[in-house]
């Protein structure tokens, strides 16, 4: 009998995470069908899930789509009312299903969920994807409760809430499969990196709701695919996050900040590069033209209506580094 949940994880010549996450999934997660989504994996992961875990279901995808490609391409064969989209290297614990399907019940108006996101080394901290709820600035720069750029809190209880937000993290991301699919799913475009706040965008921008909730915990290792310091990773953040606000932001907004955001992207390349390397600031460049060289479809993308007031805190990139705020 299906499930009214489907757990889908994306793998990409991914066995060692498989290995080492797979079976605390199966183990707590008794109210759900459990996915893997393969992009095409060179590895023999896939072997591996069908002989150590005959109960999960593997869809396998004939190349590798990325983030937002793989998983709608394996989504299309999943039929259950709700997805948990949770990346391989993520540790779930006891009841973590639970409190977010009650949460779904509750209030029909909310599209997705995320839980509590904890660092898996360092299990007092919240980790860097997602930590207690994704929020976004006036500029279009995302954060998190919990994380502010590379700032990360201690968790003390003081999260334990359930509330709403901007955005849910991709690393654990609980979305109804009917909002999903009204709204077309993930961008493919983005490949990886901020799809998941582009989609939770849109959401809001139709009157639908985002929420966290902090009775519900898991633990992400983070930088599985792209680490931190990743010049790729650079380049995706900076382009999709152009393509999101180009696609979600209220027109009287949108050209002065689109023109002020490419300035101070100018600047975070010289910072880049300095910190990080020559390949840091020239994936600054190459993300801007990958911006404009996707601009028209972008645009196409827009939708009817946009909120008029889309951010949660004003100027955050200003107060952190020059003023030492977190909020």
């Amino acid at each position: 009998m299906q499930k009214k949940l489907a757990v889908a994880i994306l793998n990409w010549n991914g066995k060692n995470w498989l290995e080492k996450f797979l079976p605390a999934v199966v183990q707590f997660s008794q109210n759900a069908d459990i996915f893997v989504i393969d992009n095409l994996s060179t590895d023999d992961s896939i072997e591996f899930v069908k002989t150590h875990f005959p109960a999960v279901t593997v869809i396998e995808n004939d190349k590798n789509y990325g983030f937002a490609g793989g998983y709608n391409e394996g989504l299309k064969e999943i039929k259950n009312e709700y997805y948990c989209l949770l990346n391989s290297d993520v540790e779930v614990t006891r009841n973590w299903i639970e409190p977010v399907l009650e949460l779904f019940e509750r209030n029909p108006q909310i599209s997705a969920i995320q839980p509590k996101v904890l660092s898996y080394d360092y299990k007092d901290y919240f980790e860097f994807a997602g930590a207690a709820g994704g929020l976004i600035d006036n500029l279009g720069y995302p954060y998190c409760r919990g994380r502010i750029f590379d700032d990360l809190e201690e968790d003390k209880g003081q999260y334990d809430d359930e509330t709403e937000i901007f955005w849910a993290s991709g690393c654990c991301f609980f979305v109804r499969s009917k909002d999903f699919w009204e709204q077309q799913g993930f961008d493919e475009r983005f490949f990886a990196h901020q799809e998941e706040i582009d989609l939770c965008w849109r959401f809001i921008n139709s009157g639908k709701k985002i929420f966290y909730t902090g009775k519900s915990s898991v633990y992400h290792v983070g930088g599985g695919t792209l680490n931190k310091q990743s010049a790729r990773k650079t380049y995706l953040n900076i382009r999709n996050n152009l393509s999101m606000m180009l696609k979600n932001l209220p027109f009287p907004q949108l050209i002065w900040l689109i023109f002020f955001r490419l300035c101070l992207d100018g600047i975070a390349g010289i910072y880049f590069g300095l910190k990080h390397g020559f390949p840091h600031l020239w994936a600054v460049v190459r993300a801007h033209f990958g911006f404009y060289a996707q601009l028209p479809g972008t645009w196409k993308l827009r939708q009817n209506h946009q909120k008029e007031k889309f951010y949660q805190s004003k100027w955050i990139i200003f107060r952190h580094f020059l003023g030492g705020k977190n909020s």
